[in-house]
């Protein structure tokens, strides 16, 4: 028990200590680094050195296993080390000095990469790529596949040839990082086994952000939530399978919510045979293409809470025709759009704030600025079970544009305020062509299977 006594005497040695001579005070200090890394190896008691100007991936590799053997974290003291070819061994936990404690790639293969490995876990480390050549049969600097928890947390990933952190059927999470200049892709991870990606920093890379994948349809269960990711390319060209801050292809269940993207080539947000997505509270800014997808064959999609401002198209819910179905679209806010975009636009082009096909609720949205459409709802013969209630769309082309080809579904439009429509409040299309007045005024008699009613069109 603490009692005065107790208290003073802890006093008078602490103010002993503080009047040691500072050799001796080193010393001290040092001692205690060394217990609070209780438990941990100091590389520098195996042969690795800071800031040697030679390549120490021999001695590193020796390290790391001999630490795996011992099970057994590793300390990484300040300083620069410069390895290749480092393959995991069986248990990784190496822990340096943040944004001090650097690794950098020597070059001529790879630098680390492992494959059926239990645990690893990397933190407080820079991982240097040196924009240097990697290896056919790696994907990134750090390349791990089937491996059952994989976490690096608060780590720097700079100058990747390649992709900066590849994963492939990998369980665990990548926290509070900060990847840049990456030649491909910030995060690759392909048959995920429920990843985290939390809080990271992306900047700067060449073709996209955060890729969430599988080889097919299927449950995946990435998290995906508060990245910051910005200016992101599309240098190996396409019409959107590159230049994405956040790409979900084929992997079902996964959530992405409340990131900031912006500046990229095509979308902040693109999930293509994504079933069961929930994207929400996200801020997508200064997209090149459209600011948040949800296409292909997928069924079921939250969208909600998200702001759009400034993109070619806000948020396309479509390909109904491939068999896209099911989704809410609610409370989102999207502005500022245009008419151009990174490549020729398919029809009906660019400038559309809302786009939805089948089995779709769009309810609550503010849409301002939409040159084209403020909601485009259905394409051609592809529309059905559409419900458009409550939303208030301004300063648009077409306030709302409905297809009105033979042969669709069933559609709501009600209770919505659309202000300053330059062509029309609500517009029957076939396909591009506009062939009815304004709906919203002139009733829908002609077509049974749409409800027009109360909406406030000035």
């Amino acid at each position: 028990m603490l009692n005065r006594r107790v208290l003073l005497t802890s006093v008078s040695g602490l103010a002993a200590g503080m009047m040691l001579p500072a050799a001796a005070r080193s010393v001290e200090l040092s001692r205690i680094e060394k217990t609070a890394m209780r438990g941990a190896i100091d590389v520098t008691e195996m042969g690795v050195r800071p800031g040697a100007l030679d390549d120490q991936s021999k001695a590193f590799a020796t390290m790391l296993q001999a630490a795996s053997d011992r099970d057994t974290p590793l300390f990484l003291p300040p300083g620069v080390y410069l390895v290749s070819n480092l393959a995991m061994p069986k248990r990784v936990r190496l822990t340096g000095v943040p944004g001090a404690s650097r690794i950098v790639y020597g070059g001529d293969g790879y630098l680390f990469a492992g494959e059926g490995c239990e645990h690893v876990e990397l933190e407080g480390v820079v991982f240097d790529g040196a924009n240097r050549w990697l290896d056919d049969h790696v994907t990134g600097v750090l390349d791990f596949r089937d491996i059952r928890h994989v976490s690096i947390q608060n780590c720097q990933v700079t100058g990747s040839g390649k992709t900066a952190i590849a994963l492939e059927r990998v369980g665990g999470r990548i926290e509070r990082c900060e990847i840049s200049g990456a030649a491909d892709v910030a995060i690759y991870a392909v048959e995920g086994r429920g990843m985290s990606i939390v809080g990271n920093t992306i900047r700067d890379c060449a073709n996209g952000g955060i890729l969430v994948h599988r080889w097919q349809i299927g449950e995946d269960g990435t998290i995906v939530t508060g990245n910051r990711i910005e200016r992101i390319g599309a240098r190996a060209g396409g019409t959107g399978q590159h230049g994405n801050g956040i790409n979900v292809f084929r992997a079902g269940n996964v959530i992405v919510s409340g990131n900031m993207v912006s500046d990229c080539a095509f979308t902040a947000v693109r999930a293509n045979s994504a079933s069961n997505i929930q994207i929400s509270q996200n801020t997508c800014l200064r997209s090149g293409e459209t600011g948040i997808y949800s296409e292909f064959s997928f069924e079921g999609a939250v969208i909600s809470a998200n702001i759009v401002d400034g993109a070619a198209n806000g948020i396309s819910v479509v390909n109904f025709n491939e068999g896209g179905r099911m989704a809410t679209c609610t409370g989102n806010l999207v502005r500022n759009l245009k008419t151009t975009g990174p490549y020729t636009a398919d029809p009906p082009g660019f400038g559309n704030g809302i786009s939805i096909e089948a089995d779709c609720a769009a309810t609550g949205n503010v849409i301002e600025d939409a040159p084209l459409h403020g909601m485009n709802i259905g394409w051609g013969e592809f529309m059905r079970n559409v419900v458009a209630t409550g939303n208030v769309i301004r300063k648009t082309g077409t306030g709302i544009a409905v297809t009105v080809v033979e042969g669709t579904g069933s559609a709501v439009i009600s209770d919505n305020l659309i202000e300053a429509a330059r062509d029309g409040g609500i517009v029957g299309f076939r396909w591009t062509e506009a062939v009815t007045g304004d709906l919203a005024l002139a009733g829908v008699d002609a077509f049974a299977n749409l409800t027009i009613e109360r909406n406030r069109v000035s």
